[in-house]
């Protein structure tokens, strides 16, 4: 947060968001150099709690991984001192200020109307479920948009719901291009901006910009294809020790490289001239990808990870080993990654940005106690005393 060296020091977010995109975003900048304040009712937001919570101390490991290198304001939002206070961090001047992050929905005391009487080049990104203002959440959006139904078994009949929230995280990624394009903006010209981004276009964009929807305007919904590389050829495989492994072949190089270390090189040859296809472009591996994965799953059932490895390595072929989220986090934990001590829960793992400046990665942070800094903002900022502090606790209108 002090580091002058980072891109976005100096630079003042107030996030006022909850669950993944607000947070996500508001913590990339925030790696980057920002001064994130995120503002929360008492008690917490919705999300405070929300799995997966530590068993050392139940507290929640999704917050606290969202919320890293934060500065933590806790308020009592139903008040009107405890309003005031918000909108008063909001508005505070100062040209690299005035930047507020936030997922409300039936607050128009924090609308942008409300903010731009009191600074009138405020920022404000607004994340929101739908265009229209409905709510909506990622697990809704993708149901909505179709993605469940080309995920899971080819043989299965019933949609299947994604675990990443994938939507959530690219709003969040949005939602920074969004804010620093107005900053951008604003730095030239000296305008405000209100952003809006919806989780369902983030969704709808996403499959378009792919030519998703302009392929199933052509030719009707796609199939599932289970573990297959929708276009070319890639595909799971089991060693006979048991591993699993993922086998790409995105280019002309890749094939080749797979043909010669499985040694399927004259088998697939003869199959191109009997199948009247040429297995170096995308489209007829893709329309053959049975049959060729047919030829080549003996080889990797004859041998074990170990050999596995070493043969496709030496041969350039893209491929990775299937690995659970418990082999990931045993290590060697990779250098975007680390261990930190979080205040109340004890050694966690936890990730650096993963844009590297110079090339390399920046340092590590943890997340604040909730309300942590509530004294320490308003008094930097807003210039509050500490008898106006102490007055404001006694009422309840402070947390922390």
């Amino acid at each position: 947060m002090d580091d002058p060296t980072r891109p976005l020091a100096g630079l003042r977010i107030l996030e006022f968001a909850s669950f993944v995109a607000g947070p996500s975003g508001c913590m990339a900048l925030g790696q980057l150099g920002a001064d994130v304040i995120r503002v929360d009712p008492l008690g917490g937001a919705a999300d405070y709690n929300r799995w997966p919570v530590s068993q050392r101390s139940g507290r929640s490991l999704y917050w606290t991984a969202l919320n890293k290198g934060k500065r933590s304001v806790a308020v009592d939002i139903r008040s009107p001192e405890g309003r005031e206070l918000v909108l008063g961090l909001a508005t505070a001047p100062g040209p690299d200020a005035g930047i507020v992050v936030d997922n409300n929905v039936g607050r128009p005391w924090l609308s942008y109307e409300n903010l731009r009487e009191r600074r009138a080049d405020i920022i404000q990104v607004h994340i929101e479920g739908y265009a229209d203002g409905r709510a909506g959440v990622d697990y809704t959006v993708n149901a909505e948009v179709g993605v469940a139904h080309l995920t899971g078994p080819a043989e299965s009949t019933v949609p299947a719901n994604h675990v990443l929230p994938a939507w959530d995280l690219l709003a969040g990624a949005t939602a920074t291009t969004g804010l620093l394009a107005a900053l951008h903006r604003r730095h030239r010209n000296g305008s405000g901006s209100l952003v809006r981004i919806a989780l369902a276009d983030v969704a709808l964009t996403s499959l378009a910009n792919l030519g998703w929807l302009a392929e199933v305007a052509e030719r009707g919904d796609r199939a599932r294809h289970g573990n297959f590389v929708y276009g070319t050829f890639g595909v799971d495989f089991e060693t006979n020790d048991g591993e699993r492994v993922m086998v790409v072949a995105l280019t002309p190089r890749h094939w080749d490289g797979l043909r010669t270390a499985t040694n399927t090189d004259k088998v697939l040859t003869a199959l191109e001239r009997a199948l009247d296809a040429d297995f170096r472009t995308d489209s007829d591996r893709y329309m053959h990808r049975d049959v060729i994965a047919a030829v080549l799953r003996p080889w990797f059932a004859a041998l074990p990870l170990s050999e596995v490895d070493r043969e496709l390595t030496a041969a350039g072929v893209l491929w990775s080993g299937y690995r659970t989220l418990h082999d990931v986090a045993a290590g060697p934990l990779p250098p975007v990654l680390t261990e930190v001590e979080q205040p109340g829960i004890g050694p966690v793992i936890s990730a650096r940005s993963a844009l590297r400046n110079g090339g390399r990665y920046g340092n590590p942070a943890v997340a604040p106690d909730l309300g942590e800094h509530t004294d320490e903002v308003l008094a930097d900022i807003l210039g509050l005393g500490d008898a106006e502090l102490s007055a404001l606790h006694d009422r309840g209108v402070l947390g922390g």
